[in-house]
């Protein structure tokens, strides 16, 4: 490939890593939130919780970006551009299965630690987040991880916004020289790259947080 065609590529492996960040970012709010409000005494809060991550866990991710992307303009009257109708796609869409991480690591955590925020007079938000979540983080980090590396797939369903993602760049490319499997081997590649370098971050963090856990 020429040196043009390489910096196409740059530029969608770049714009495909902002698309991760902050997708991740809405991912993890999103499955925070939701996931807590799952554990909470409220009925209406669990019942909203719910609700919500079901119905996002039932919609495809692509049908959510065409949703985003063509029908709020019309429906609404405000266009968001692709950056930002991808984020909001895949971070309400991926959050909903983050939210049951969340949610799963929450219910592991011992019932007496529970019990012994409350003995200390904790309110709920101070048991969330002096009891709970210090002993529940560490366990969502593998679950994280494996949505994480799903996240960074779909983030290739964006292209069909026209932005110029890696996916986008990649296929300008294959268009440009006709070499389909040369193309998209390097494709495969660099988002593998992606993939195995969040995984062993990820694994760093979880040992790190396990390690204070411990202290």
């Amino acid at each position: 490939m020429t040196a043009g065609l390489w910096e196409l590529v740059l530029q969608g492996t770049t714009t495909t890593l902002q698309l991760l960040v902050y997708s991740a970012l809405l991912t993890l709010v999103v499955a925070f939130v939701v996931g807590a409000a799952r554990t909470h005494r409220s009925r209406l809060a669990r019942f909203l919780a719910a609700c919500y991550t079901e119905v996002f866990r039932g919609i495809s991710a692509l049908v959510m970006i065409f949703w985003v992307f063509f029908v709020l303009p019309v429906a609404f009257g405000w266009q968001l551009v692709p950056m930002w109708a991808g984020t909001l796609a895949l971070g309400l869409t991926y959050g909903a299965y983050g939210a049951e991480i969340v949610r799963g690591a929450l219910a592991a955590v011992d019932p007496a630690q529970r019990e012994g925020g409350i003995a200390l007079g904790f309110s709920p938000w101070q048991r969330l987040r002096l009891v709970l979540l210090p002993q529940a983080v560490p366990e969502m980090i593998p679950s994280f991880s494996n949505l994480l590396v799903e996240l960074l797939k779909g983030t290739a369903l964006v292209s069909i916004t026209g932005m110029g993602d890696l996916a986008f760049s990649g296929n300008l490319v294959r268009l440009a020289l006709q070499q389909s499997g040369r193309i998209y081997a390097y494709l495969l590649l660099i988002y593998f790259v992606i993939a195995f370098l969040l995984t062993r971050g990820m694994r760093v963090l979880e040992r790190r947080l396990k390690a204070e856990v411990a202290r």
